[in-house]
């Protein structure tokens, strides 16, 4: 039988929100598998189990660099958001950006041998570890190069977008904006990641079980509950932010602007940051000075 411990139910009331007993009854059902007992826990307990989902877990920033339809959005984690501030720690980010921009490189190992103010990313990295003390690391970036104009927004250096577009400069950047509030996954519901679907219907599917009905009548409440999150994370679908009487789609129309891709960035995004025990970590240190 798996052990649950209060770590592991701490940590899942972190992920959730939900009530402590009940983060330790889905752990249990779950045999101490952490995704499966999150899915248990937004079965029973709704999106009340979702609601920390867009935690930010580190600490950085998000920085854009545009040079007419070329453009690049780079996030760069640090430690705490006080080296997030540092001057040398935005120098290498914009630096960072420019070079997505300018040299095109394949992945973050590609960047991190780029040339930056006469030395590699990776060496201007490591002397900034060592001036200032605190790790920070190159993460991930997306680079924009067509025929497309480019525009952007930034909330704070916390949430980037950065939007595709043809026509309107001011319903792109209001798209832009949209996307920052909103966070979609994708520009329309034929774009949402299948893996993300079977996961809402997997959902859907138990939560309608649960509910007693019929077969056909499970069916179809699995149907319009999938339907409903593709109109909830597609862009197009989403009501506007600025005018919620109509959709991101209408407007684009209205103003006669073709929204061709975005990227999005929210710093420390999927980034587990480390909680320190004390508790556990005095027991450690008591616990070792006894076998010495």
């Amino acid at each position: 039988m798996t052990v649950i411990t209060a770590g592991m139910v701490s940590e899942l009331r972190g992920k959730t929100d939900a009530p402590m007993m009940e983060c330790k009854r889905a752990l249990t059902e779950a045999a101490g598998d952490m995704a499966k007992a999150e899915e248990i826990l937004r079965v029973k307990l709704g999106s009340k189990a979702g609601k920390a989902a867009s935690r930010i877990a580190a600490e950085g920033v998000v920085v854009v660099y545009v040079n007419g339809t070329v453009g690049s959005i780079v996030e760069v984690n640090s430690e705490t958001d006080f080296v997030a501030k540092n001057d040398d720690f935005l120098a290498l980010a914009n630096g960072c950006a420019r070079l997505v921009a300018e040299k095109n490189p394949a992945d973050v190992d590609a960047l991190s041998a780029l040339e930056l103010d006469g030395k590699t990313v990776e060496q201007t990295r490591a002397d900034l570890i060592g001036k200032i003390g605190e790790n920070m690391s190159v993460r991930r970036f997306t680079r924009f190069a067509s025929d497309n104009n480019l525009a952007y927004y930034l909330h704070g250096a916390k949430i980037g977008v950065m939007v595709e577009y043809k026509g309107d400069e001011n319903a792109a950047k209001d798209v832009a904006m949209h996307i920052a509030a909103m966070k979609p996954v994708a520009l329309s519901s034929a774009q949402v990641p299948a893996e993300l679907i079977e996961t809402e219907r997997s959902v859907a599917k138990a939560k309608a079980l649960e509910s007693g009905k019929s077969e056909e009548i499970a069916a179809k409440m699995v149907e319009g509950s999938v339907q409903k999150f593709l109109k909830e994370v597609s862009l197009f679908d989403q009501s506007f932010v600025k005018n919620d009487k109509q959709t991101v789609a209408q407007m684009l129309k209205e103003k006669n602007t073709v929204v061709a891709g975005f990227s999005m960035f929210v710093v420390g995004e999927g980034i587990e940051k480390k909680v320190d025990d004390f508790a556990a970590e005095v027991a450690a240190q008591v616990a070792a000075a006894q076998q010495s």
